[in-house]
């Protein structure tokens, strides 16, 4: 079967947030220095943020059946335990297709931007638990994961 992009023409735009987390795994020795700007390529956390921005904002210009959509608000936050890194992203828009997809890509290029900034201090990183965990607005109306 041909793959196709589905056809949103005839959708009414709504607002559309959607939240998607990950998860680095590394010594707790490499995850302070991250956390403390300590890692010789500089901020990582800086680095990660922006890059996250931008992977949200071309989400369609690396998933091949992804509409591209006037993003209007990306956040990504961190937060630290021993040996762990959590990442979430908050992604916002007003259109008719929702933006999964785009917290989704914000998450993991986030990830991998601080995976090439620590790689040097640590070969033993793991980046893993990629999931949506909510996402609201659209005929579908709200989803959460279950936890």
């Amino acid at each position: 079967m041909p793959i196709k992009m589905v056809d949103i023409s005839e959708k009414t735009p709504t607002k559309r947030t959607a939240r998607a987390f990950v998860r680095l795994e590394a010594s707790a020795d490499l995850i302070r220095k991250i956390r403390d700007n300590r890692l010789s390529k500089g901020d990582s956390l800086a680095a990660a943020q922006a890059a996250g921005i931008l992977a949200a904002k071309n989400t369609a210009g690396l998933i091949p059946l992804c509409h591209p959509l006037p993003v209007s608000s990306v956040d990504i936050s961190f937060s630290f335990r021993r040996g762990v890194l959590e990442i979430t992203s908050v992604v916002k828009a007003s259109y008719a297709t929702g933006v999964e997809m785009e917290a989704l890509c914000a998450c993991a290029v986030a990830a991998l931007t601080v995976y090439d900034m620590a790689k040097a201090h640590d070969k033993g990183i793991v980046i893993t638990g990629l999931r949506l965990l909510e996402k609201r607005g659209g005929k579908s109306g709200a989803w959460k994961a279950s936890l």
